[in-house]
């Protein structure tokens, strides 16, 4: 097996390949580019290897994340990988094997040939875990030895302590491949097959209803013709036995449907949520934030079961339609229920009507509770006490009656409409009762109304579930629409490298800004006109001016943050489009302003790496820590009980304003980019911690703008 397993390798001269073909083989729609050949120093760092696959599949047009697993979990890891690129250093050559998927008991391996091989997924664990079970080997043998296990039980005695020596040992070297968020929603609900599994679910309750309906036929003709005998009693139980199955099954495919796409729109909204430029976020409030969080989950939870029921309902109706067809006065009775039908949609327009006002004021009282809580010291100090509650009472009453209004509408659909065709239905099988019809056909018409009665509930409630999510969409609309906005991907890593060490300071053209302007959407005057800029390698600057001048909306633009109206912007030469957004994120990097920064709450250690990747070699740990010193934060890490894990933010340590500050400062630095931007970075130091502060950023920052008043 270990020469199989070698001939379904790739060398790392075909890693760009090997990655096309597993996309390709996974339905990932790769592009045709070329992919230079991954340099020998990049595949033997980890870190390098890392950043190399995930811009090549940036290029190609998909995502690849570099995913850590343990010792204890690699079998879980092996059997939802795929597809995922898996690295093997067993013989201190890398390779590289192809996962397509893997289930149970076997993986589906593509090999340098394009064939699909299947191995056993034990044998494939062993491979992976081999470096790691090695320098223990000799030892586990003789203690297995000395104790004197029998042969046939030193396999399982060796697994066992194996497995508890290195529970919790990291096992690195996969990368899953998957679709980009900003993707086509209907691309990834077919990538995770949810439209054939609702159409395996439709199929599930339709067969389910055929039979419980053939079920009670049985029943109700041998009761009312006179020959209920044992053969009619076994039928009829072998029928709801059958029933069982599928209504298994119905539920099954349900949940997975449920689970699978509210995953993948909870991805996407997050996505959208990053992908909001800063005008769009700016003016909103903390209560409008947390408006869309909630209406977001309703979105959610609304659609799906509101889906699902409308779902039902629609193979109930068709079923009572069928069922009418066969009973006495069919004709009316379909008549009837095809104007009931349409009089609940009219019902359930009117619903929606006012359940939309009844939203709109209540998010607006949301939101104004929220603001007045946020700003609440600020309220107490500076505002008198008699008008802390101005307007409450009057948004208040007219909640109140838009929600006796919406009640109303509530109640005549979910409690008129099935009620009221049952009412509607005995009225149209009147004449059929009068002119003495066959029981059989009174009775198939009257278990026709009762099935309509029955689907005209789920119909009901999954249409109010349906305008509840259709208002809560026009909240997080926004944010599903802002993922797919297109962004530049630019250059992947490997055309126009960042390397790791310190760059040029012999005086190169760095950022060129030529005639750059730029006008905020709520501005008649543009904050910027015209504005020429040249920085070189090696350059400080100092960029003064008066409040509201466009200090901070330039390093906005130089960072990347926004895009300029006009004019041409260079990066060592190259424009955005070229660059990419990331690449042009890592080369330029700024400190914003105090009230537009953050301390997460997190680890100290996290905050001040976040730019970096997650988690942090001990190299980071240490580059962190001689930062921090030189910015005068050594004392701050003495007193923190937990040093640089200590975690800090709202509910952790409180960090003071000087502390924040150069806090955002060790943050830019440890980027190590081409470009610092320190925008009034150091207006909270004092004379003695400003000296050191800015003695640690000179000489760290090969190129350094500082933004300060006059």
């Amino acid at each position: 097996m270990t020469e199989d397993l070698q001939a379904l390798s790739w060398s790392p001269t075909e890693l760009g390949r090997a990655l096309e073909a597993l996309a390709r083989k996974a339905a990932l729609a790769p592009r045709s580019v070329q992919i230079p050949v991954a340099p020998r120093t990049i595949v033997e760092d980890r870190r390098s290897l890392n950043e190399w696959i995930g811009a090549a599949a940036q290029w190609f047009g998909f995502e690849a994340e570099a995913v850590t697993g343990s010792y204890d979990t690699v079998d879980q890891m092996l059997r939802g990988a795929g597809p995922a690129l898996l690295e093997l250093r067993s013989d201190g050559t890398p390779k590289f094997l192809a996962l397509l998927n893997g289930n149970q008991r076997t993986a589906s391996l593509l090999g340098p040939d394009l064939k699909i091989v299947q191995v056993p997924l034990t044998f494939l664990r062993t491979a992976l875990v081999r470096a790691l079970e090695a320098p223990l080997e000799e030892e586990v043998l003789r203690l297995i030895k000395d104790v004197g296990i029998s042969d046939r039980r030193r396999a399982d005695a060796r697994s066992a302590i194996l497995r508890e020596r290195l529970r919790t040992a990291p096992i690195g070297g996969c990368w899953l491949l998957r679709t980009p968020p900003g993707a086509s929603f209907w691309r990834h609900l077919r990538q995770a097959h949810l439209p054939r599994r609702l159409l395996a679910l439709v199929a599930a309750n339709a067969v389910e209803y055929f039979l419980w309906i053939l079920s009670w036929w049985l029943v109700g003709r041998g009761a009312l013709e006179g020959r209920f005998d044992r053969g009619w009693l076994l039928a009829w139980a072998l029928l709801l036995l059958t029933i069982v199955p599928f209504r298994l099954l119905g539920s099954w495919l349900q949940g997975v449907v449920s689970i699978q796409a509210a995953g993948l729109l909870k991805r996407r909204l997050l996505y959208g949520a990053l992908r909001l430029v800063p005008e769009e976020v700016r003016h909103q409030g903390a209560g409008q934030f947390l408006g869309q969080v909630i209406e977001s989950e309703a979105v959610e939870s609304m659609a799906l079961s509101g889906g699902f029921l409308g779902l039902t309902a629609a193979i109930e109706l068709a079923a009572a339609a069928f069922v009418l067809g066969w009973g006495a006065g069919a004709t009316l009775l379909r008549l009837l229920l095809l104007g009931w039908i349409f009089l609940t949609l009219m019902l359930s327009y009117r619903y929606f009507f006012t359940r939309q006002i009844w939203t709109q004021r209540r998010l607006n009282m949301t939101h104004d509770l929220i603001e007045r809580m946020v700003g609440h010291r600020t309220r107490m100090a500076q505002e008198g006490s008699e008008r802390w509650h101005d307007g409450e009472d009057e948004a208040l009453e007219r909640y109140l009656e838009t929600s006796k209004s919406m009640d109303g509408s509530s109640a005549m659909l979910m409690a008129l409409v099935p009620r009221g065709w049952l009412v509607l239905g005995l009225i149209g099988l009147t004449p059929a009762f009068i002119s003495s019809r066959s029981p059989v056909a009174l009775a198939i018409a009257l278990g026709g109304i009762l099935l309509a009665y029955r689907a005209l509930e789920s119909l009901t409630e999954g249409l109010s579930n349906l305008a509840d999510a259709t208002i809560s969409w026009k909240q997080v609309a926004a944010l599903f629409n802002a993922a797919a906005r297109p962004q530049a991907v630019g250059l992947p890593a490997f055309a126009v490298p960042l390397d790791g060490g310190k760059p040029a300071t012999d005086g190169r053209k760095l950022v060129e800004a030529h005639d750059l302007g730029f006008r905020y959407q709520d501005r008649g005057e543009p904050v910027l006109h015209q504005c020429n800029l040249s920085v070189a390698c090696g350059d400080r600057l100092l960029l003064e001016g008066e409040s509201g001048g466009g200090k901070s909306t330039l390093a906005s633009l130089l960072v990347g943050m926004r895009t300029p109206q006009s004019g041409l912007l260079l990066l060592e030469g190259l424009d955005r489009q070229t660059l990419g957004v990331d690449g042009w994120r890592r080369r330029v990097v700024s400190a914003p302003q105090f009230h537009e920064n953050h301390v997460l709450t997190e680890t100290f250690a996290f905050n001040l790496l976040m730019g970096r990747r997650w988690p942090p070699s001990e190299s980071d740990i240490r580059e962190a820590e001689e930062i921090c010193h030189e910015l005068g934060l050594g004392e701050l890490l003495q007193r923190m009980p937990a040093g640089l894990l200590q975690m800090v933010g709202e509910t952790g340590w409180q960090l003071s304003h000087g502390e924040r500050s150069r806090l955002y400062v060790a943050r830019t630095l440890l980027q190590d980019a081409r470009l610092i931007i320190l925008d009034e970075s150091f207006a909270a130091l004092d004379p003695e911690t400003l000296r050191r502060a800015l003695n640690c950023v000179l000489k760290r920052a090969s190129t350094l703008m500082a933004i300060a008043h006059p």
